[in-house]
């Protein structure tokens, strides 16, 4: 097994720019920022509750082909463009999340890369370590 996983992003810019939707290393798993704009295409516009779901489900997807889960997830940044999202997004987020509770960022941007993208979410998770990780990882 390798020491690093790489989760291939399926977007236009991944190749061009040289990202992963998300990144495994021993038992850390983090993601990129994930939207609900797959593929250069911005849907579910005016909604960012709904971005938000189908942002923390691209994000999830990625961290379960990565190795890990929902209850690995220790970590959550959300951006959004308006303050006012984040009451939205924060009920999402509790969907999601609401019996792990993970920590949880919530930042407002000016703006993301495409217009009508209200909401983008990171996230870091931390699995159990496996014989493989304990071989890799020696403190001495």
């Amino acid at each position: 097994m390798a020491l690093v996983k790489r989760v291939a992003e399926s977007g236009p810019w991944a190749q061009l720019y040289g990202y992963s939707r998300a990144v495994a290393v021993g038992p850390l798993v983090v993601t990129g920022a994930c939207t609900a704009d797959v593929e250069g295409r911005p849907s579910l516009a005016g909604d960012p509750g709904a971005q938000a779901k189908a942002a923390f489900r691209t994000a999830l997807d990625a961290m379960v082909e990565a190795g890990a889960s929902v209850t690995d997830v220790v970590r959550s940044r959300l951006y959004v463009t308006d303050p006012a999202h984040a009451d939205p997004v924060g009920r999402v987020h509790g969907e999601f999340f609401g019996v792990v509770k993970p920590t949880a960022t919530v930042v407002t941007v000016a703006q993301l890369f495409h217009p009508g993208q209200l909401v983008a979410v990171e996230l870091e998770a931390f699995r159990a370590w496996s014989d493989n990780d304990r071989a890799v990882f020696r403190p001495y």
